[in-house]
């Protein structure tokens, strides 16, 4: 063959590769990335036990209904779902029945389901009957909050269209304080153990005993943001690091400020009325030692509502104001992590336990007072029930170049900062509550100090857990 040919059936070769290069990449789909969201309401029956503090009580309104908040993300390959429920708390139960059924009849896998309760202390327990042992049974309520999660999330999903993102944050610091103080000596009561702790928990506000806080707090709110692609809002989901706010009717069902937050919120971005729906989802944040009182300042008398109101109204503004700035992208990456490391429990000894059969047999119940030392007397004989060691869910999510981790306790302030500082992902942050209610989550250091949040029984993991659950979500963030 002279050089010639060769030239010209190289060209014929080149020629015929590329034609069929550009018909496959044709016959390729482009992935498109989509988002949905939808609502699915989880209101309880009147009559049913409020939780949140030591003595339930009967619900006899309802002020806002309850919300499972839903938002399913999906990039062509991947699929996550996140739901925010306006619950003090889930049962492990309750999250594990609606993955396995969002799993099944949408074939989501359910390590990309992350499923987390608010916190607000003005809803019916979805904790079962005794949210400190750990059961094998779901109740009636317990049920229909799984189903309506996997409801909630199948809308998401009928709502799914071409979809952008964005992600950032803002400050907020003038609504969050450590609610734990070192106290000047001699102010602070003996426990129900008759012990007394090194710091307080919820101190008189404006006392003259307070010494200093026991540890910092979170400002930061970051947000995740997604609209179509002519700017029409899809959906926002926020977190951030307050407890809750409280202060509402007496017997009165409420979300507290998530729910108002994310009412205002929709109505900032004239999307109160859209079809489909806007949604905004406020997820808790690491706030177990967080709450909304100035203990330095006091602040006057409140009508019912009207803090909540106030604080969920500052919030969406300042969020709203950001995303009038945020620069939205075609699409993110996504991926997802689950494992369940096993965490040993805390254990009441001999001499606990004694001491708790005794309390108990000398301090009988009085119907309408609250006796915290017989409480923490059978909390400690409950938790002898349960077993030495739990398997504890941790999920990280993947957005891009942002990375959401989540622990099934309610973690304190250090711990969340700690995740954000240290993870290889940035921008990074956690959502609290996921999956599970283990209790407070304290660091070592705070165990030493005492106070509420660490009592048996209100405290229910081993002291290093925090550490061990932290040392995870980095191994997986890492990965």
């Amino acid at each position: 063959m002279s050089r010639a040919s060769c030239y010209q059936f190289a060209a014929l070769v080149v020629g015929v590769f590329l034609v069929q290069s550009s018909a496959s990449a044709q016959s390729v789909p482009k992935r498109t990335f989509r988002a949905g969201a939808a609502t699915s309401n989880i209101t309880p029956p009147l009559g049913s036990p409020i939780i949140g503090g030591f003595a339930p009580f009967p619900a006899t309104h309802v002020h806002d209904e309850l919300q499972a908040r839903c938002l399913v993300l999906d990039d062509g390959t991947t699929r996550l779902a996140f739901v925010v429920c306006d619950l003090l708390g889930i049962n492990r139960l309750v999250s594990d029945e609606a993955r396995a059924l969002i799993e099944k009849e949408l074939k989501i896998p359910a390590a990309n389901v992350l499923i987390s309760a608010t916190h607000t202390h003005s809803a019916a327990s979805a904790l079962g009957k005794d949210a400190r042992m750990v059961s094998h049974t779901m109740d009636e309520y317990q049920r229909f909050v799984a189903r309506r999660i996997v409801d909630g999330v199948k809308r998401a999903v009928n709502t799914l269209r071409p979809a952008q993102i964005g992600w950032g944050s803002v400050r907020v610091p003038e609504h969050v304080f450590n609610r734990r103080w070192f106290m000047k000596e001699g102010a602070i009561p003996p426990n129900p153990f008759g012990a007394i702790d090194k710091v307080r928990m919820n101190p008189p506000s404006g006392s003259a005993d307070l010494v200093e806080p026991a540890g910092p707090t979170d400002p930061d709110v970051p947000f995740l943001s997604v609209r179509e692609p002519d700017g029409k809002p899809i959906s926002v989901l926020t977190t951030y690091s307050l407890h809750y706010v409280g202060g509402v009717g007496s017997g009165h069902i409420s979300a507290d400020y998530f729910g108002m937050y994310c009412e205002t919120l929709a109505h900032l971005l004239k999307a109160d009325r859209q079809t489909p729906p806007f949604v905004a989802l406020l997820a808790n944040g690491t706030s177990g030692d967080i709450n909304n009182i100035s203990f330095r300042k006091p602040r006057g008398p409140k009508k019912p509502y009207e803090q909540m109101r106030y604080v969920a109204a500052d919030v969406a503004r300042k969020v709203h104001a950001a995303l009038g700035k945020l620069e939205h992208r075609d699409g993110a990456r996504l991926a997802a992590l689950y494992r369940e490391p096993e965490i040993a429990t805390r254990r009441p000894d001999q001499e606990q336990l004694d001491w708790a059969s005794k309390t108990i047999a000398e301090r009988p119940a009085v119907p309408g007072k609250t006796d915290l030392t017989r409480i923490y007397a059978e909390r400690t004989l409950s938790l002898a029930k349960n077993p030495a060691k739990l398997k504890l869910p941790l999920q990280l999510f993947r957005i891009g170049d942002a990375a959401i981790g989540t622990m099934p306790c309610e973690v304190f302030c250090e711990i969340g900062l700690e995740f954000k500082k240290r993870c290889p992902i940035q921008p990074a942050w956690l959502i609290s509550l996921n999956h599970g209610y283990y209790g407070y989550l304290p660091t070592p250091r705070h165990h030493k100090l005492g106070g509420y949040e660490t009592w048996l029984g209100t405290n229910r993991m081993e002291v290093a857990a925090s550490e061990k659950m932290l040392a995870q979500l980095l191994e997986m963030a890492g990965e």
